[in-house]
């Protein structure tokens, strides 16, 4: 069986000519065998993924991560639900990268561990030496 090239993560710069014809920019094509993606370690959900993997599939929205700090001991887990299997505990002053916020949780990456997953809100909070 063949794969897509649909999902592909190559990328191929192609040159546009802008309005003025002046300068161009890149535009990216699908081309190749997909990328294998892993969820557990690559912030990618069914309809939303990290900005900076663009360019290695394909999401519905993307988001910016926003750089946060543990605040309290907390457990990263691998569902938004409190019952969810904890991954790692994470300790205070860590960083964690939040991509989107629901209810009472914040989904992103704990970039010390590499891993990615569910924080409780009140556990994370704005770090400031990034402002």
């Amino acid at each position: 069986m063949n794969n897509s090239s649909i999902s592909s993560g190559q990328t191929q710069p192609h040159n546009l000519p802008t309005s003025n014809g002046t300068a161009s920019r890149k535009s990216f094509s699908l081309g190749g065998p997909s990328v294998v993606i892993d969820p557990r370690t690559q912030a990618v959900r069914r309809d939303l993924a990290d900005i900076r993997l663009a360019d290695q599939v394909f999401a519905p929205h993307y988001a910016s991560p926003l750089p946060m700090v543990v605040n309290q001991p907390a457990s990263l887990r691998a569902g938004a639900d409190s019952a969810a299997q904890s991954i790692a505990d994470l300790p205070a002053g860590s960083v964690f990268e939040a991509l989107d916020f629901s209810g009472g949780t914040a989904w992103g990456i704990a970039v010390s561990l590499g891993l990615v997953g569910y924080v409780d809100r009140g556990s994370i909070a704005f770090d400031p030496a990034q402002d």
